[in-house]
């Protein structure tokens, strides 16, 4: 992981409101922020929207922010996890209402705008399926230290909880995910595997991560 703390705008700029320091904070952490929150909703709309949310959010509890410390990555990376969480809720919300609305009529077809995507969300959707079957707070811990390159006591802070927490969630989640994946190798077809769109390749991922 890239350290980029040296080069964020001092903790004394963002508890004073300053607009330009927040605006090299964003600069710095919205892809960060977007990717965390997409890994966690499995959707690009809700991980925008918990991206505003986020950086909104940080806005308004800068004041909250310890004078003394280091990267401001963990305290945003806290933030959109729950935005991401509360998203995900809106969007069961959402969808539990179209199942219950007429059928809408059909749309025109912007096939050629996003063709592009169609590895990524395909990828992505095996990426949230299998992250959908950890438990929400094993979930968490793996997205932080292991997509988002948090050390254990960033991840800690980022979620408010004791370093050795997120070392136990870290290794439960592993674990069931070293089960999902041997699962999973041998449920794939010969033609899938190898394939890094497969379950299995991408779960080896995330267990060969390492994490501080």
């Amino acid at each position: 992981m890239r350290d980029t703390a040296a080069a964020e705008p001092s903790r004394a700029r963002i508890r004073d409101g300053d607009r330009a320091a927040f605006g090299e904070l964003y600069d710095l952490y919205a892809r960060a922020v977007h990717n965390h929150a997409l890994r966690l909703t499995g959707n690009w709309t809700e991980a925008e929207e918990a991206m505003s949310e986020t950086f909104l959010a940080a806005w308004r509890t800068r004041e909250t922010v310890d004078p003394e410390g280091g990267s401001l990555k963990p305290w945003l990376l806290g933030i959109a996890t729950h935005k991401a969480y509360n998203a995900n809720r809106g969007l069961r919300r959402r969808l539990a209402f179209l199942a219950r609305s007429p059928e809408p009529r059909p749309v025109e077809d912007f096939a050629e705008e996003t063709a592009g995507r169609i590895d990524d969300a395909r990828r992505l959707a095996v990426v949230h399926r299998m992250l959908a079957r950890l438990g929400r707070q094993d979930r968490e811990v793996l997205a932080l230290c292991v997509s988002a390159g948090l050390d254990y006591r960033q991840a800690a802070e980022a979620l408010g909880i004791p370093v050795g927490t997120v070392r136990s969630r870290l290794s439960r989640a592993r674990a069931r995910l070293a089960r999902l994946s041997a699962e999973a190798a041998e449920a794939e077809p010969p033609t899938a595997r190898g394939g890094m769109e497969s379950e299995a390749a991408l779960a080896a991922l995330f267990l060969k991560e390492e994490t501080r």
